[in-house]
């Protein structure tokens, strides 16, 4: 296996890139935006040069990465010829559902077609395919080349070749591979999101502040990110999005979103990525400013 597509090039689809072509696979970068793309290798970029700096890779490395890398805004021309397909679009079903339609068009017969979705159904995604016994999950963490887990989601269809050749492949990118199956969440966000939503009910109960909040499951639980700024920094938007699969997906009023969450994803604050959430990020600084309106 040595020609690789990622479509997506937003936070986690750049960072996927990043980890195989650090690696030596080539790697097709897919998005609908010229623009996009070109933010992406600036991260890309900027990634590199900062694993430069502490001495992590060489110039050379960097440089070969860089190569490794090729830009498409065209699925079709993207897609062709390659081993292995990992889509990190927009945790939305119905975009994923016709990605995977399109993929399977496209791509040839032996293609593996995975998705980095953090909770829908593989099963679900692999139904639109002629070839559901070669869709599978993979789950990567944030920040992808820094992170060693992938959650590998095998579908009901999932052959035992298919889940054992990416369990294989996710070490030689240097990670570590957990086998789950498909059910809501699998098993990150299913233990993840009901503890994110809890913290952001005990904001919203009035029970302590954002930072006392963090600042408990960090000191006391030896968390190293408190649960609302991991929620600023996985954004909240995908936080509602998994709560509500998971509602949906169990029937159990467990998962329901906490309307805070709801209202701030309303008004358009989504963590990091919109410049406010619990936190402010618009300040310039690596100082966590709480939002006004949780002082």
């Amino acid at each position: 296996m040595n020609n690789v597509a990622v479509i997506g090039s937003g936070t986690m689809g750049n960072g996927i890139a990043h980890s195989f072509a650090q690696n030596k696979f080539k790697v097709s970068l897919i998005d609908i935006s010229d623009e996009s793309l070109r933010n992406a290798i600036i991260t890309i970029t900027k990634n590199l040069d900062r694993q430069v700096s502490k001495g992590m890779i060489t110039l050379e490395d960097k440089e070969m990465t860089l190569k490794n890398i090729t830009c498409f805004t065209d699925l079709e021309k993207g897609v062709k010829n390659v081993d292995l397909v990992v889509e990190a679009a927009s945790e939305n079903l119905a975009i994923k559902l016709k990605i995977f339609q399109d993929l399977d068009r496209f791509t040839m017969p032996e293609t593996i077609l995975a998705s980095n979705t953090s909770s829908i159904s593989i099963t679900k995604i692999a139904s639109v395919t002629q070839k559901p016994d070669k869709v599978i999950g993979m789950h990567f963490m944030n920040p992808v080349p820094v992170m060693k887990l992938v959650e590998v989601i095998r579908g009901y269809a999932t052959s035992d070749e298919i889940t054992n050749t990416i369990m294989d492949l996710s070490k030689t990118l240097g990670k570590i591979p957990v086998e789950v199956n498909d059910y809501p969440g699998f098993v990150a966000n299913r233990i993840l999101m009901p503890m994110i939503n809890e913290a952001i009910y005990t904001l919203y109960e009035g029970v302590a502040g954002v930072e006392e909040i963090d600042t408990v499951m960090k000191l006391g639980m030896a968390h190293p990110m408190g649960p609302l700024q991991l929620a600023d920094f996985i954004g909240l938007d995908v936080c509602l999005s998994i709560l509500q699969v998971l509602n949906e997906g169990f029937g159990n009023p467990k998962y329901a979103a906490c309307p805070l969450l709801v209202n701030m994803v309303n008004a358009g604050n989504k963590g990091v990525k919109s410049g406010e959430g619990f936190y402010n990020y618009t300040h310039g600084t690596k100082d966590l400013v709480v939002a006004e309106k949780f002082r």
